[in-house]
C-alpha cells in the first residue's frame, strides 16, 4: 500500500511577514519619492501650493533654475567636501579600531567596554551634539578658547563661527565623531564572519598582524567596505541635522550649508517653493544613484565575474558538444 506525503509549504508565511514592511515601504518611501518627483515638473508654491498646482509646459524649468542656481551648486560643493571630509579619517580610524579588535595574536581585556564607549556618540541625538559643539566653541568664552588661551596659544578668544574654514572642519569633525563608532562596528561584524581557519593558517605560515590585515582581512571585507562607502554617501550627501543646528542653517555665508539645508529652506523656510525643492531633491537623488553605480563598478569581484563568465563558455561548449554527439548519433 503506497502512502502520498504531502509537503507542507511555509512560503505563504513570509509573503505574510512581509506585507507589513511592503505596505510602510509604499506609504512612506515609494509614494513620497514619486510625488517629489511630479512636483518637481509643476508651479507648486506658496503655503496653499500643495493644494492647486499645476504641469509647466516646459517641464524641466525647475530643475535648470535650480541647477543655475549659485547657493545650490554651492552647498553640493560643500556637502561633497564635508563628507569627504569626515569620511576618510572615519574609514581610516574604524578600519585601525577593527584591526585592534579582532585581532589574532593581541588579546585585548574589556573590548565591549570600549566597543560601548566608541559607538555611543552615534546614539546622541544630533541636536544635543550640535549644541554640545555649538557651546564647546563659544565665543569670547568657551571650552575650546579657555584651553587655547590658558596654553599661551591665543591672547584672545577665537571666533570660529564666523571663519568658513573653521566651521567646515568643525562640522566635518562633528560627522566624523557621531559615525566611526557605527562604522568600526559594521566591520567589526564583517572580520567576525570570515572563516578563522583562513587565519590559522596565516598563523602558521608567520604571517604577522600588518601582513595578516592587509592580506586576509582587507579583501575578504571587499563587500562589506562596499556597504559601508555607500551608505556613508548616501547619508554624506543627505547630511542636514548637525549643519542646519550647528551654524543657524548653514552659516556662515552659506560656508556649511548642506544640498539638504538648500532643499530645506526652499521649501519650508517661509518661501514654499515646493516645486525648487522637490527638482533639488531630484538632482541631488539622482546623483547618488550615479555615485552609487560608480562605486559598485569599481568594487566588483573582478575574479568571480571571471568566474562566473569561465563557467558559462563551459557549459556552452558542453551543450555544444552534447548536440553534436546527439546529431551524430542520428545520422
Amino acid at each position: 500500500m503506497k502512502t502520498k506525503l504531502k509537503g507542507v509549504s511555509y512560503s505563504k508565511y513570509g509573503y505574510l511577514f512581509s506585507i507589513p514592511f511592503v505596505v510602510a515601504f509604499l506609504i512612506f518611501t515609494l509614494y513620497p519619492t514619486i510625488f517629489t518627483a511630479i512636483l518637481g515638473f509643476t508651479d507648486c508654491h506658496g503655503p496653499t501650493g500643495l493644494d492647486n498646482f499645476k504641469f509647466l509646459s516646459e517641464p524641466f524649468e525647475n530643475y535648470k533654475s535650480v541647477i543655475n542656481n549659485e547657493s545650490f551648486r554651492k552647498s553640493l560643493k560643500n556637502t561633497v567636501l564635508i563628507w569627504i571630509m569626515n569620511f576618510i579619517p572615519q574609514i581610516s580610524l574604524a578600519l585601525l579600531l577593527t584591526a585592534w579588535f579582532t585581532s589574532h595574536t593581541n588579546e585585548i581585556k574589556g573590548k565591549g567596554f570600549f566597543k560601548v564607549v566608541f559607538y555611543m556618540p552615534n546614539i546622541i541625538t544630533a541636536a544635543t551634539v550640535a549644541i554640545l559643539f555649538r557651546t564647546f566653541f563659544a565665543y569670547p568664552v568657551g571650552p575650546i578658547n579657555d584651553i587655547l588661551i590658558s596654553l599661551g596659544l591665543r591672547e584672545k578668544g577665537y571666533y570660529f563661527l564666523v571663519n568658513p574654514t573653521a566651521s567646515r572642519i568643525i562640522v566635518a569633525f562633528i560627522q566624523f565623531w557621531i559615525w566611526y563608532g557605527n562604522t568600526m562596528i559594521v566591520l567589526v561584524s564583517g572580520v567576525l564572519g570570515i572563516s578563522p581557519d583562513i587565519y590559522e593558517a596565516a598563523q602558521i605560515d608567520g604571517a604577522n598582524g600588518v601582513q595578516t590585515f592587509f592580506r586576509i582581512t582587507i579583501p575578504n571585507l571587499k563587500t562589506v567596505l562596499l556597504y559601508t562607502l555607500v551608505t556613508s554617501l548616501v547619508g554624506g550627501l543627505n547630511m542636514f541635522d548637525i549643519p542646519y543646528l550647528f551654524n543657524n542653517a548653514g552659516g556662515p555665508d552659506g560656508a556649511t550649508k548642506t544640498a539638504a539645508v538648500f532643499i530645506y529652506t526652499q521649501g519650508f523656510e517661509g518661501r514654499y517653493l515646493y516645486n525648487k525643492a522637490s527638482a533639488a531633491s531630484m538632482i541631488v537623488w539622482v546623483i547618488i544613484a550615479i555615485m552609487s553605480g560608480v562605486l559598485f563598478f569599481i568594487m566588483r569581484d573582478k575574479d568571480q565575474i571571471k568566474l562566473e563568465k569561465e563557467i558559462k563558455k563551459a557549459k556552452k561548449e558542453a551543450k555544444r558538444a552534447t548536440k553534436g554527439g546527439v546529431d551524430q548519433w542520428q545520422w
